[in-house]
């Protein structure tokens, strides 16, 4: 169990570091923002998101295993609820730690040269640029190329507000659905979250992070839903999904200004969504509890 656990976790974590990285770097081409932008700086950003990924995705792969395989589910979810914990709280002390690199030994140089072509190969009729002076100055002067009209010069680059050349927004990549970059959102903002305990000190690091674990293993009962295990994930994700969105939700400034107009400094606002959290958590293991004593019972009677 445990073995099956920390493989998956940092599988799931290594694959979506790369993925993120890749998604951020094209992101940052695509803009040819005047920010600098390094090497590390976006592996830490990248490690960040996939880090709050492989936390989702290895409890739910975990929960699964155990029901799959009849671990004893008290210790099942104790074993997981360590291990994530302590990978979780490793991993990210690890990158506070690698911020402290200078990034200036990272610089990355934009590719090209003068004269770079920016479209969509996807969509090859649609605007394209032509860097004049290169992407080592993005904000120079370029060719606008617009279907069904003439080419038009642009001595300097507007921004990103283009109705000053009355040119349309150019896409450079197919329109991400809806579900799955709102989800992507979600746990970059569930990082974040994270990111801002730890600034915060260890204790409330630990403490929202085991809130958080202790409330996501409560919904093993979901994976004896069916005998088919895939069903059982699905199902499991879609939990897991809705306790991502309430997460961001309770974080958000608005509920945090609610959670402190009632408290009134009678309670850290700080620990009023780990409360939650836990006390919702119990709630689901005393269900569970009182629903496998029910079915105990019913197997005695018959």
């Amino acid at each position: 169990m445990a073995i099956f656990f920390s493989v998956s976790f940092i599988i799931l974590f290594l694959i979506a570091t790369g993925i993120r990285f890749l998604f951020i770097r094209v992101e940052w081409l695509r803009l040819y923002s005047n920010q600098p932008e390094t090497v590390l700086s976006e592996l830490i950003a990248a490690a960040r998101w996939a880090l709050s990924f492989g936390l989702f995705g290895g409890i739910l792969l975990g929960l699964n295993y155990t029901i799959r395989k009849t671990v004893n589910i008290p210790l099942g979810i104790l074993c997981i609820a360590l291990l994530s914990a302590s990978i979780t709280s490793g991993l990210s002390i690890g990158l506070e730690y690698m911020e402290t690199v200078p990034a200036e030994k990272n610089m990355v140089q934009p590719p090209g040269g003068p004269g770079l072509i920016l479209f969509n190969p996807q969509r090859p009729g649609g605007t394209s640029f032509i860097l004049l002076q290169g992407p080592q100055m993005p904000d120079g002067a370029r060719i606008a190329s617009v279907p069904g009209n003439a080419l038009q010069y642009q001595p300097e680059f507007p921004g990103r507000d283009m109705s000053f050349s009355g040119l349309p927004s150019v896409s450079f990549g197919v329109e991400t659905p809806w579900f799955m970059e709102s989800l992507s959102i979600d746990i970059r903002l569930n990082a974040d979250n994270l990111q801002n305990r730890l600034n915060e000190g260890i204790i409330p690091f630990l403490i929202y992070l085991g809130a958080l674990i202790f409330l996501l293993n409560s919904f093993i009962f979901i994976q004896k839903l069916s005998t088919w295990p895939m069903a059982n994930l699905f199902f499991g994700f879609l939990a897991f999904r809705g306790i991502l969105a309430i997460e961001v939700l309770f974080n958000s400034r608005n509920m945090q200004e609610l959670f402190d107009s009632f408290l009134q400094n009678r309670f850290p606002v700080s620990y009023a969504v780990p409360t939650i959290f836990i006390s919702f958590s119990v709630l689901i293991y005393l269900y569970t509890f009182f629903v496998y004593l029910a079915k105990r019972q019913k197997k005695h009677d018959f």
